[in-house]
């Protein structure tokens, strides 16, 4: 089974859609998701996702179904500096790092950073969205695996955030999400693409073969934004 997160196009924040230069990339991305063959489309109810998806679909007659828990994560905390609360995401990396609770994935949400927050509320809402779905596909979450109940070779597009998508690659493959937020970027209108291994009969493991994909960008000439990324 495949899975393929489509960040959304470069978002105009203060409306909940795109800029100009993110139309135009949606509009590239549709060439790019018509080389897919997909067996269902899903998306965020958030603005910014859904005209993605909207302009990339556009002619197909699909309608891609509105998944709740792929809007971008809303979990919240202190800012160490501030006082003031923050995206849980975009901490300053000389905070941050000398917090060893932050590398492991059992024990993150419990960080001194994400105390009285809602971090780990809303981590069990993704986490739990993201294995109802999978279970429909015919993979049971079991330790750090997935027991496979009915294998497959179905391609499932999800069009959503990029904080989000890096979550849940973190807790398919067992990287703690704060070194997936601040360690990867990923480019709007790009790709992650994970793919289950099945070696072991009855057993899968989700393997990452590529990570904010942006050839059909290339292709096109249009250069890819730094929307979310903070060189300075």
């Amino acid at each position: 089974m495949k899975i393929v997160l489509v960040r959304h196009a470069e978002p105009d924040y203060s409306i909940d859609s795109l800029t100009n230069k993110g139309w135009k990339e949606a509009e590239i991305l549709s060439e790019r998701i018509k080389k897919l063959n997909v067996r269902k489309f899903y998306v965020s109810p958030l603005g910014r996702a859904r005209d993605t998806a909207r302009t990339a679909l556009k002619g197909t007659g699909i309608e891609p179904e509105v998944l709740d828990w792929v809007r971008e994560f809303e979990g919240r905390c202190n800012d160490p500096r501030t006082g003031e609360r923050r995206r849980c995401w975009d901490l300053l990396p000389g905070d941050w790092t000398k917090c060893r609770e932050m590398y492991d994935l059992e024990k993150w949400t419990d960080s001194p950073f994400y105390k009285d927050s809602n971090v780990k509320t809303e981590f069990e809402r993704v986490k739990k969205g993201l294995d109802e779905l999978l279970l429909e596909y015919g993979y049971r979450r079991e330790g750090m695996c997935y027991r496979i109940e009915k294998s497959n070779d179905d391609t499932i597009v999800i069009f959503c955030h990029m904080a989000v998508s890096l979550l849940m690659i973190g807790y398919l493959i067992g990287i703690a999400p704060p070194l997936m937020w601040h360690g990867f970027f990923a480019a709007p209108s790009t790709l992650f693409e994970i793919q289950t291994e099945e070696r072991a009969d009855g057993l899968a493991y989700f393997r990452v073969k590529s990570l904010g994909e942006y050839s059909h960008l290339y292709s096109a000439g249009e250069p890819c934004s730094d929307s979310g990324f903070y060189p300075k």
